[in-house]
C-alpha cells in the first residue's frame, strides 16, 4: 500500500503500513469520505507532522489526543491551527505557562509549524476525526499507528523528551523506554483540568534536558 508519507518515517514503520489493521483503516476513511462525510484534516495534512519532523531530527514529542473537529482548524499538528483561526483554550493556556516559565512573550500566533521544524514532533493518537464529533475515529486503528510511531522513536532515537499532558498521554508513557529518553508529565492544558497545568514548567526543563544531551534547546517563541 502506498502511504503519502515523509521518506524516513515511511522506512522505519514500512511493516505497519503492511498490516491488515491499517489496510482496514484506510478502507473505513474512503468508506467515511463516499458517504459524504467531511474529515478533518484534509487528506494532504494527515501526515503533516512526520513531514516537518523526521525521524532522525525529532528531538522532543508533544503528544495530543484527536485533531480539532471544526472548520478549517486541524492541520495535522497536536495543539495546531492555522495562523488565522482563533487559538483554542488548551493552546492559550500553553502560551501563557510558557510566558511564565520562560519569561517571553507569546505573540497569540497559533500555528506551530516553527516548532515542528526545530524536531518538535506534534503528535495527535488519532490522526483524523469526523467533522463536529470529537472522538469519532478512535477506534478505527489510529491508535494502533501512533503507538507504533512512539515505539519507532523509542527504539530508534535517543534522549528524546516526551511531554504527557493529561491521562490520556500519560498512558502512553509504557511505551517509551525511559532508561533512553526522558518523560515529562502534567495536567492537562485544557480549561477543564482547573489550571493543573500552570506551573510545570516543561518548556524550560525541556531544553534543560536538551541541551544535557548536546543537543540544540527549542526557540518557543512564536
Amino acid at each position: 500500500m502506498d502511504v503519502n508519507i515523509e521518506h524516513t518515517w515511511k522506512e522505519a514503520l514500512r511493516d505497519e503500513f503492511e498490516k491488515p489493521y491499517f489496510a482496514s483503516l484506510v478502507r473505513f476513511l474512503h468508506d467515511e469520505k463516499d458517504a459524504g462525510k467531511v474529515i478533518y484534516p484534509p487528506g494532504s495534512l494527515i501526515f503533516k507532522a512526520f513531514e516537518l519532523t523526521p525521524l532522525p531530527e525529532v528531538k522532543v514529542v508533544i503528544l495530543g489526543q484527536d485533531p480539532y473537529h471544526g472548520p478549517r482548524q486541524a492541520m495535522g499538528l497536536s495543539f495546531s491551527v492555522p495562523s488565522d483561526v482563533p487559538a483554542p483554550p488548551s493552546l492559550k493556556n500553553i502560551f501563557k505557562e510558557i510566558q511564565t516559565d520562560l519569561g517571553i512573550t507569546m505573540s497569540g500566533n497559533p500555528d506551530l509549524q516553527s516548532w515542528a521544524r526545530q524536531g518538535v514532533l506534534l503528535l495527535n493518537a488519532m490522526l483524523t476525526v469526523r467533522a463536529g464529533e470529537a472522538g469519532s475515529h478512535k477506534a478505527i486503528g489510529w491508535q494502533e499507528f501512533t503507538d507504533a510511531v512512539i515505539k519507532c522513536i523509542s527504539d530508534k532515537c535517543e534522549g528524546v523528551v516526551f511531554l504527557l499532558w493529561g491521562n490520556f498521554a500519560r498512558g502512553k508513557k509504557a511505551l517509551i523506554d525511559t532508561t533512553r529518553h526522558h518523560v515529562l508529565e502534567a495536567a492537562h492544558p485544557s480549561p477543564l483540568a482547573g489550571g493543573a497545568f500552570f506551573g510545570c514548567r516543561h518548556f524550560s526543563r525541556t531544553n534543560e534536558l536538551l541541551i544535557k544531551e548536546g543537543k540544540s534547546p527549542v526557540n518557543w517563541q512564536l
